[in-house]
């Protein structure tokens, strides 16, 4: 403070002197240095945390909370910290930590089994858990991140990094196989089947294989696919034979393949292309058709001696069979007709150069445009049976009868030679029936009678008539005779007749002359050499 004068006289007063203080107080430093330490562990400790996920099992069999292990081949990952049954009873929930780090394998499409001692038709599996004890085995897979899973029942046939290619086959029954069943190619074991299901329209099987590398490169578009589960008895020439492709296909059923070398194009497989499975090897020689579409025709006539399962030919290949037929009545018109479904691969038909994929529809269309028709064929005049036959027919007329509710492809069909030579024969008997029998019959029978009485009548007068038949014959005899004498050499009749051929000639020579030179009947006749 400052020291100043004051009025009286008086002595002087200290003035204060005036500082500005810190807005913060030193005193707030501390707690908040201790909400940045606090947060910076809490921040760390959360991002050191282990991430948690959830998986549904339908059984915890051999898992306990704290011991259970999760693997990624064969290396740790995580570990199971609880289990306990879902909200409605039906499943097990396994709460899991995994390590850090490993959350970059956690996907949508990741998969979780529990690995254990498992004894199957296929053989035992997992019996290193018999000292390591169970444990869940994982396989990342793709999608966005995800921490909620659903475990799957049984192991995948397909362990993750082997190398391959899935195969779907379409059969009618499934027969001995199941899944784990091997897939041969030439007596090697090179896949096994993975799975089956009904087809969307309950008729079929799809079986789904796995063929392994390098094996799934032998497979093609034009691969045949067979079934060789049980005993394959045959009778030939040499007796019975029996053909078992091993005793784990008696046991497990199995398929086999080839690819033989034919003149169809050897096409990659493509995603969705489905292969027959074939009873047994002998069918693929007698249905040379795979892969094929269900076509529909529409007949009017009889289809009697048409049966499922009869062929399909085109120029004499079989390229398909008959599927269904039946009969259909229109109220409208009182009309009938007969729809027949037909199973057909017109890959056995193709282009040169045209791929596997081609479109059936756009194939079909520029098919019947140029002349394909089918019709009812006669197969065997002992049996009656018939089948259907596909050809070029040019310029005949194209009768589609197909309405909107049928989603199958349509072949137009013409008459077949039978039902034209029965539609003749009906012709035939209908204008014979217009004939008029009685009348015809009456005027025969008149007929008859006057030539009757003819015959009669001739008959009375034989004598006279034969007698004067004799006398004409010998008049004509010496008329016969003179004329022969007449023409002999030397007669006047020869001489004359000698005379006036020579005389025609000469006619004929001066006739040639004046049209060569019809001058010469002023000049005379010209000089030899002239002209």
């Amino acid at each position: 403070m400052s020291e100043q004068q004051t009025d009286g006289g008086k002595g002087t007063l200290a003035s204060p002197e005036i500082k500005s203080s810190p807005r913060i107080s030193l005193v707030w430093l501390i707690p908040i240095i201790t909400a940045v330490i606090g947060g910076w562990l809490i921040v760390k400790t959360l991002a050191e945390q282990e991430p948690e996920i959830s998986i549904t099992f339908k059984s915890a069999e051999g898992i306990e909370a704290g011991k259970t292990r999760i693997k990624y081949r064969d290396l740790d990952v995580g570990v199971v910290e609880s289990v306990r049954l879902s909200d409605d009873f039906s499943q097990v929930e396994l709460k899991a930590k995994i390590s850090k780090g490993a959350e970059t394998l956690l996907h949508k499409g990741t998969r979780f089994w529990v690995v254990k001692p498992r004894l199957g038709m296929s053989g035992i599996s997992g019996l290193s858990t018999l000292v390591s004890g169970v444990y869940v085995a994982l396989e990342p897979g793709d999608g966005p991140a995800a921490s909620v899973f659903a475990g799957l029942d049984q192991p995948p046939r397909v362990m993750p990094g082997e190398k391959g290619t899935e195969i779907t086959l379409i059969a009618d029954r499934l027969g001995s196989l199941d899944v784990g069943s091997p897939v041969y190619y030439q007596g090697l074991q090179a896949g096994e089947v993975l799975g089956y299901e009904l087809t969307k329209d309950k008729k079929n099987i799809l079986v789904y294989l796995f063929i392994k590398s390098p094996f799934d490169g032998l497979v093609h578009s034009n691969s045949h696919f067979w079934n060789v589960g049980g005993l394959d008895v045959s009778l030939g020439a040499n007796g019975v034979n029996i053909h078992v492709e091993s005793m784990k296909s008696l046991l497990l059923g199995g398929v086999a393949f080839e690819t033989a070398d034919t003149l169809e194009q050897r096409d990659p497989v493509a995603k969705e292309q489905r292969f027959t499975l074939f009873h047994n090897h002998q069918d693929i020689a007698s249905k040379v058709y795979t892969n094929g579409e269900t076509f529909i025709a529409y007949f009017d006539n009889s289809v009697r001696g048409l049966a499922v399962g009869a062929p399909v030919e085109f120029k004499g290949i079989t390229i398909g069979s008959v599927s269904e037929l039946r009969l259909e009545f229109n109220q409208k018109d009182t009309s009938f007709r007969i729809p027949v479904l037909l199973e057909i691969s017109f890959k056995r038909m193709r282009e040169s150069g045209i791929s596997a994929g081609t479109d059936s529809k756009k194939l079909l269309d520029q098919l019947i445009a140029k002349g394909l028709r089918a019709q009812l064929r006669m197969g065997s005049l002992l049996t009656g049976k018939l089948f259907v036959e596909l050809d070029m027919h040019p310029g005949t007329p194209v009768h589609l009868r197909a309405d909107k509710s049928i989603s199958f492809l349509e072949l137009p069909t013409i008459p077949g030679n039978f039902d034209r030579m029965r539609t003749s024969i009906q012709n035939t008997l209908a204008k014979l029936d217009r004939v008029d029998i009685d009348g015809i019959s009456n005027e025969l029978k008149q007929s008859l009678r006057a030539l009757h009485h003819l015959l009669t009548t001739l008959d009375q007068h034989a004598e006279p008539v034969a007698t004067n038949v004799d006398q004409t014959l010998r008049k004509a005899r010496k008329t016969l005779e003179l004329l022969n004498r007449q023409l002999k050499s030397g007669s006047p009749a020869v001489r004359m007749t000698e005379e006036v051929g020579e005389a025609a000639r000469s006619i004929r020579a001066l006739v040639d002359m004046l049209e060569r030179n019809p001058e010469s009947v002023i000049t005379g006749k010209p000089k030899a050499g002239g002209k």
